[in-house]
């Protein structure tokens, strides 16, 4: 089959503190070079699967790569595609499926000490105002279409649309509202005169430290894997696999292996016990002995301090508990 090429996410989800997109991998049993969070190169080799090849690519990125066939396939955030998407008449990118890491809420942020608590409150309280309204955003698509949705803004300004500014280029006819194009450290601008930003975050501390406070959300959204136009027949299977291999790794980190043994008189008390208070995925597996059979079970990791106090009680003895590498259903 042709090679499938993937687009690995520099920045945020690529980071020990957010999604470590490289771990990932590696937990799903891709040999991956060149990926290592903040030693990035543009070209990554995962060398023990030859049909991938691989590029970094900012998620901002992403889904212009993958609407113009330049990537089958890309780990970017549901933010991203949206911004992307807000204006298409069809959808060009297709969700193969969540990763489930990775997650953030686009948000609509105001000066702490402003006096409304919503984006209506905020269009009332400015609607006689002289001068512009100021936004500044890295989604300004997404922001437009927000605003526009609002019903404070449909009584003051109708469907007139808010006039956009991406570097050279302008559009809209709302010159009271507009919506300017930042590239990254939005939150400064509210220090520099905006209005209002639009900006992802995940805590909010970030905003707090920078003297802001939320008035509204967006949406919320997490990374996930993306198929553009050109990944068809043999690379959506292809595809398909991959999230597969991805999804078993990001289950696995939610379940420990636990292994013990028991006194054969008590096996089906125990494995009865086990299923009862689903402390096990399925059921227990029991391998049996002449005078006791080890008790292996798949347990959701926050359950795990109660079984072990429960089985102890019944007589378990050498338990042993381990990480699990992949869990795919």
């Amino acid at each position: 089959m042709e090679k499938i090429v993937l687009g690995l996410p520099k920045g945020s989800l690529n980071n020990v503190n957010r999604g470590n997109t490289y771990q990932l991998l590696v937990e799903a049993g891709y040999e991956v070079r060149g990926y290592e969070p903040g030693k990035e190169e543009n070209e990554i080799f995962i060398t023990n699967d030859s049909e991938i090849k691989s590029y970094l690519t900012r998620p901002q990125s992403a889904p212009v790569e993958l609407n113009r066939e330049i990537l089958d396939l890309a780990i970017i955030g549901e933010d991203w595609v949206r911004e992307e998407s807000v204006n298409l008449s069809k959808e060009l990118i297709t969700k193969i499926g969540d990763l489930n890491y990775g997650q953030t809420r686009l948000i609509v942020a105001v000066p702490q000490g402003a006096p409304y608590n919503s984006l209506s409150e905020f269009f009332q309280e400015n609607k006689n105002r002289k001068t512009p309204i100021l936004c500044f955003t890295e989604y300004p698509n997404l922001t437009r279409q927000f605003f526009m949705e609002n019903e404070s803004y449909q009584e003051i300004f109708g469907e007139s649309t808010p006039l956009v500014q991406v570097r050279g280029l302008w559009d809209g006819d709302n010159e009271m509202v507009q919506i300017i194009n930042s590239d990254g450290a939005t939150e400064v601008y509210i220090a520099k005169g905006a209005d209002l930003i639009v900006d992802n975050t995940q805590t909010g501390s970030s905003l707090k430290k920078a003297g802001l406070k939320i008035i509204d959300t967006i949406m919320e959204s997490s990374a996930g894997l993306y198929a553009g136009t050109s990944c068809t027949g043999q690379k959506l299977e292809k595809a398909q696999m991959i999230f597969d291999q991805l999804f078993g790794a990001i289950e696995a980190r939610k379940f420990f292996d636990v292994k013990f043994n028991i006194a054969n008189h008590r096996v089906a008390d125990t494995a009865a016990f086990l299923v009862s208070n689903e402390y096990c995925s399925d059921e227990p597996t029991v391998t049996a002995g002449s005078s006791f059979s080890q008790i292996n079970v798949l347990i959701p990791k926050n359950k795990f301090p109660e079984m072990l106090k429960e089985i102890k009680s019944l007589g378990a003895s050498a338990i042993v508990r381990e990480n699990v590498k992949q869990y795919v259903k």
